[in-house]
């Protein structure tokens, strides 16, 4: 009886322990799943709400309450058609084009230029402002509200001082742009040596260098600056051209302070091809017989513009039936030069206007007996027509003996520098800023 009395108690107390065990864990696991859960919501509460970007700002204009229309105008678009779209009467825009005549004139907006419309957020959609931009460096905002208002404003514009340098491989064209440089670039560099070399032979292995001037806005290059200076080692000769200006001015010195110009530019195109030179007898290829040609012919694209190669003053410009629009112009008493076959005059040029070298004075074409578009140059000298690629021409003056020590001291730097600048290297630094501050895309 005993015996049974302690077996009972013992399987008591063995349930109890099982019992509180099972009990504690269970405590526990809820604990847990409740501490999870609360960790979880608390998360989630704290996320911070996503925040709502800010509207741009537009050439200066908050645009909170706009709605932004991007478009470039059409050929034979005007104001008034762009914004009959947007509730903006004609009359309203004959009064906005009485106030921007003095600021830019509404007729002077062309194809294929960008323009911005802000308009309100509404079921008319009616403009509130016009935003044009005539050219890459301004904008002129037409405020339509109340008593309407024109403003015109410059873009910040960077002028970069650049050096490149490169090595002849195929042609100056060709490994100029391939070192970094540009069309424009080619045909200034080929103007600064025309007297001193025929660019036309320059030899693979020649090598070239340049410190120039480029002009940027908002990140885009839109031209160049003058040419600062350059080199040109040709058949192992170098030649510096450093740009320093006396007091009238820029022109190019070699390293001696001798010019590198002449009194006239060597060729009223810039780097164009010859496609016939000066001949005693040569066979015309619409009169289909030999004569002689007292001219250069140079090969261009219609349009391209035509210089004049030296001050003077305009002898002629009109029509003939064989030298089709041409103009002549007598530069002193010893030179006289002719440009024939243009497809038109240049504005303002007319017999008895005054010229300066290498001013327009007309367009490639092909009017007369011509074939194709190119121009036939003339030069006569002492009244007699010459070669113009072979006559001697005075060279321009050197550096005055006072302005030789400032010369020699903008001549080491340059020097320095062109020394130091290897084949394919690039250096850019920023020289100079211009205009007024861009608002185009504050906020943007």
């Amino acid at each position: 009886m005993l015996k049974r009395s302690i077996r009972f108690s013992i399987l008591i107390a063995i349930s109890l322990f099982v019992f509180f065990t099972a009990a504690q864990t269970l405590e526990l696991n809820l604990a847990g799943i409740l501490s999870s859960t609360s960790s979880s919501e608390s998360k989630e509460t704290i996320l911070p709400e996503k925040k709502k970007e800010p509207a741009p700002v537009v050439f200066g204009i908050p645009t909170d309450s706009l709605e932004i229309v991007e478009g470039v105008v059409a050929r034979g678009e005007n104001l008034s058609g762009i914004l009959s779209d947007y509730n903006i009467s004609a009359v309203t825009v004959g009064e906005l084009a009485q106030k921007a005549r003095e600021v830019f004139n509404v007729r002077k907006i062309n194809a294929n230029r960008n323009y911005i419309i802000l308009h309100a957020l509404d079921s008319a959609r009616t403009a509130q402002y016009f935003i044009y931009e005539p050219n890459n460096i301004e904008y002129v905002i037409y405020d339509l509200r109340g008593d309407l208002a024109v403003t015109r404003v410059k873009r910040e514009m960077e002028v970069v001082e650049k050096a490149i340098s490169g090595e002849i491989r195929h042609s100056l064209y060709d490994d100029l742009l391939q070192a970094g440089g540009s069309p424009q670039l080619v045909n200034t560099f080929a103007d600064i040596y025309a007297w001193r070399l025929d660019l036309n032979r320059i030899r693979k292995g020649d090598k070239f260098k340049l410190i120039y001037e480029e002009k940027i806005v908002n990140g885009t290059t839109i031209g160049f600056g003058k040419i600062k200076a350059a080199f040109f080692e040709h058949r192992g000769e170098p030649m510096y051209a450093i740009a320093f200006d006396e007091g009238k001015g820029v022109n190019y010195f070699d390293q001696e302070g001798k010019s590198l110009k002449r009194a006239f530019l060597r060729e009223p195109l810039e780097y164009s091809r010859i496609s016939s030179r000066f001949s005693l007898k040569r066979f015309h290829p619409v009169q289909k017989r030999n004569k002689p040609h007292l001219g250069t012919d140079f090969a261009a694209r219609r349009g391209t513009p035509i210089r004049t190669v030296g001050d003077g003053v305009v002898l002629e410009a009109r029509y003939t039936r064989g030298n089709g629009y041409y103009v002549k112009v007598r530069h002193n008493k010893t030179y006289t030069t002719q440009y024939l076959h243009m497809s038109k005059f240049a504005k303002g040029i007319r017999k008895g206007s005054h010229v300066k070298q290498g001013q327009t004075i007309g367009y490639v074409g092909s009017t007369g007996l011509a074939t194709g578009p190119h121009l036939c140059y003339r030069f006569w000298k002492n009244g007699r027509q010459v070669d113009a690629l072979k006559v001697k021409l005075p060279e321009a003056d050197p550096i005055r003996k006072k302005n030789m020590p400032e010369f020699n001291t903008v001549k080491e730097e340059i020097v320095r520098r062109m020394e130091v600048l290897e084949p394919g290297q690039v250096e850019e630094q920023k020289d100079l800023i211009a205009s007024a501050k861009d608002n185009k895309t504050q906020g943007a």
